[in-house]
């Protein structure tokens, strides 16, 4: 198992501040390591606050007096555009490195990582148009003008496991609405990160508009309490989004939190498993197990619960494992040592509890080397049990079964967390009757996707606001009122 040559490797000693490739402040560095042969794919400057401090002090001056905000839409659009079509003419090169950097499985990341994060950011730009920036408002107690002013300043941290797609669905309508941002990615996919930069800044950007920091922790922080940011987007832990909300809360920040999931697929007991199934394995192990949104709790009706293991079982036994860049491979390695230890933490206390293994539960033979574990489903689990509640973000599911409606709905709503869920019943009127009661910011009917035409966010531990669609430009504005004099109105309508 080899990383392809023309994934770019080496020792890379600069950082991306203000649109230059500059020399860090200090000489540190971390190490980007392959998952899959645990080798050095390269050496990365390690941001320090001295570079946030650049950083941030390049987007407060192209803020306050650049032109990016006075441009016109259209303007900003038009160079978003060509980082559009720059991610088309790097599709392959794009999926290949995030395989190589974190795992992603290729025929996963060219869809998702490479494919997916171009089609997000083309929905952005037809939606700009639509949004509504300003409007005149009439009324008995006056006439204003409302308008949706750039916030300014955006931090937006972003992790491993999905680092181009979730990068440009805070990115895109922040820069769209006239901000000036700092992106700080996670150590792991530092590769992808400098891409993007460079995709950015051939695109045309003006000065100071958008740097790229790759830190760690404490210097992520530094930037969360920055007073010159104006806005932080997360994407994380709920464990580090909480941190993040009780910094920015001290200094009213305003602050959006797409945190961790543990999202339920409820199939009623008239389920069609030929369909459902397929779906399970595409939405319920997808990169691994390392999506947030991904289907981890599968909720059953008793009457289908026999069937269901016998194809669970078969459906494990035919996803094979291995090698990221093999284009069969479907679970591909966790993106570090850390994770692993995590997930087998997880499976183990499972086991030591009593629940039963339907499948997996170890390591896969034949790879030594790599971060692996077998994808594992654990059978007939008590909905209060740790590997039920907790998000495990490896390739783990558990399977409760219920006898009514009612009692499935309760399933899927005994959970911390509500970002995703799935509801699978031959009568689509009665799944979206069952959805309508599940607490979670998304429900897919039968496994149909909602798109990046419709928000993305969660209820309760998942976070604070949405992303994507219409509503994703909301958090990278303020909305602004004017009182109108007579002779304005006519003119603005």
């Amino acid at each position: 198992m080899t990383v392809p040559t023309d994934v770019r490797q080496g020792q890379y000693d600069k950082v991306f501040i203000g649109g230059a490739w500059v020399s860090p402040a200090t000489e540190g560095r971390f190490d980007v390591v392959s998952p899959a042969t645990e080798q050095v794919l390269a050496r990365v400057a390690d941001g320090s606050a001295a570079d946030i401090d650049a950083a941030v002090a390049a987007a407060r001056a192209a803020f306050d007096s650049g032109p990016w905000p006075r441009l016109e839409l259209s303007e900003r659009i038009a160079v978003l555009t060509r980082v559009s079509e720059a991610l088309a003419a790097r599709r392959d090169e794009v999926a290949r490195l995030i395989s190589a950097e974190m795992g992603c499985p290729i025929t996963l990341s060219t869809r998702m990582q490479s494919m997916g994060t171009r089609m997000l950011l083309d929905a952005f730009l037809e939606l700009a148009p639509r949004y509504s920036w300003s409007d005149v408002r009439r009324s008995v107690t006056g006439n204003a003008l409302v308008t949706r002013e750039p916030v300014g300043v955006v931090a937006a941290i972003v992790p491993w496991n999905a680092p181009l797609q979730i990068a440009i669905i805070k990115l895109a309508p922040a820069l769209l609405a006239g901000c000036t941002a700092i992106l700080k990615p996670s150590p792991e996919t530092a590769l992808s990160a400098y891409l993007l930069a460079e995709i950015f800044a051939e695109a045309g950007l003006p000065e100071g508009v958008l740097s790229v920091v790759v830190a760690g922790r404490e210097v992520s922080e530094h930037l969360v309490r920055h007073p010159g940011v104006d806005k932080v987007s997360f994407t994380g832990s709920t464990a580090a989004g909480r941190r993040i909300a009780a910094i920015c809360g001290q200094d009213l920040r305003r602050v959006t939190l797409e945190l961790g999931g543990k999202s339920a697929a409820v199939l009623l007991d008239d389920a069609d498993l030929d369909a459902a199934v397929p779906v399970i394995r595409a939405l319920s192990l997808r990169n691994s197990g390392q999506v947030c949104s991904n289907k981890t709790r599968i909720v059953v009706a008793r009457s289908l619960r026999d069937d269901l293991y016998d194809r669970l079982r078969d459906m494990i036994g035919s996803m094979p494992v291995g090698d990221p860049f093999d284009p069969a491979t479907e679970i591909g390695p966790l993106v570090s040592a850390a994770q692993r230890d995590r997930v087998e933490d997880f499976v183990a206390a499972a086991k030591a509890e009593g629940t039963e293994v339907l499948v997996g539960g170890g390591r896969p033979d034949g790879l030594e080397r790599g971060w692996y574990v077998q994808p594992t489903v654990f059978a007939d689990v008590d909905p209060d049990a740790r590997i039920a509640q907790e998000e495990v973000f490896g390739p783990v599911l558990t399977v409760h079964t219920f006898d009514t409606e009612d009692e499935a709905i309760a399933i899927a709503n005994n959970s911390p967390y509500g970002l995703n869920g799935s509801v699978f019943a031959a009568d689509p009127a009665r799944a979206l009757s069952v959805a309508r009661h599940i607490r979670t910011g998304t429900v897919e009917l039968n496994g149909t996707p909602a798109g990046f035409f419709a928000p993305i966010g969660g209820f309760k531990n998942s976070g604070i606001g949405r992303e994507a669609g219409l509503e994703g430009f909301d958090a990278y504005v303020e909305p602004k009122s004017y009182g109108l004099p007579p002779a304005l109105l006519d003119t603005l309508g």
